[in-house]
């Protein structure tokens, strides 16, 4: 039996990869969806994403406002700062468990690469450059109520500050299901590199090994049985290396059990 009332999705599109447009999301969305197309300045790049973060932080809070469960599909994983901003502006602290094939827990001062998409959850637990969440009004969230799944793939020194941190580490997503998380309602963040790129390859930055889809398809399912999942975003596959769907649909069916969908 699924913990919690039965709620309403709202599915909500930002088709950009950090200040870039992505159009080939943009068939995702049917007349229901709520699409986030601002029309970005000629400024910095974090000034560019802040102009799709905000209006997407908007409509996450108008979803929670009107008893609806955001479902945020997104380019890119620091668009999860838009969302993290939404909620809590609709009174929800849930517990974020992040799933992804990287940490995402890169600063400046840790990045090897100076990738603005690696530094997210360190963001997001108020670590390296505050700029994107000081645009949104977000307050940093608790280490202790967040939980990274995978990040298999890790930086040296990213490996580092997380292992100094208080933020919980499975490097299993079927330890979801073994482990006692902390309360509350979850917001689950998943990248599609989690999955192990032989089902689903059409990503950026793969890397070797991950859970095969239908094994995180059952624990998606499971864990949407057990606990209330108040909110989801999903970073997609990249459409251009997805000529024959063949990601897109995995991500899809993963979606589908997130939400307790008869498959």
């Amino acid at each position: 039996m699924t913990v919690g009332p039965i709620m309403t999705d709202r599915y909500l599109l930002a088709p950009f990869f950090l200040d870039e447009p992505l159009p080939g999301l943009e068939s995702l969305a049917t007349s229901d969806w709520r699409v986030c197309r601002p029309e970005l300045p000629e400024s910095t790049i974090q000034e560019r994403i802040s102009a799709i973060h905000r209006p997407l932080a908007e409509l996450v809070a108008e979803a929670v406002e009107a008893g609806e469960r955001p479902i945020a599909v997104v380019g890119d994983c620091c668009a999860s700062i838009a969302v993290a901003a939404g909620l809590a502006r609709a009174g929800v602290e849930p517990v974020l468990v992040w799933l992804d094939a990287h940490g995402d827990f890169n600063t400046w001062d840790t990045t090897p690469s100076g990738f603005l998409g690696g530094m997210p959850l360190a963001m997001l637990t108020g670590r390296g450059d505050p700029t994107l969440m000081d645009a949104v009004g977000r307050a940093p969230l608790l280490d202790d109520r967040v939980v990274l799944t995978d990040a298999r793939d890790l930086d040296p020194a990213e490996r580092l500050l997380l292992e100094g941190s208080e933020v919980r580490h499975l490097r299993d997503p079927r330890d979801l299901l073994e482990q006692t998380l902390p309360g509350g309602a979850l917001w689950i963040h998943f990248d599609v590199d989690v999955i192990d790129p032989l089902d689903a390859p059409a990503v950026l930055y793969p890397a070797p090994g991950g859970l095969r889809a239908g094994r995180l398809e059952q624990v998606f399912r499971q864990l949407a049985e057990r606990r209330l999942i108040a909110a989801i975003s999903h970073s997609t596959w990249s459409p251009g290396l997805d000529p024959d769907g063949q990601t897109r649909q995995v991500c899809l069916r993963l979606l589908d059990a997130l939400l307790g969908t008869d498959p």
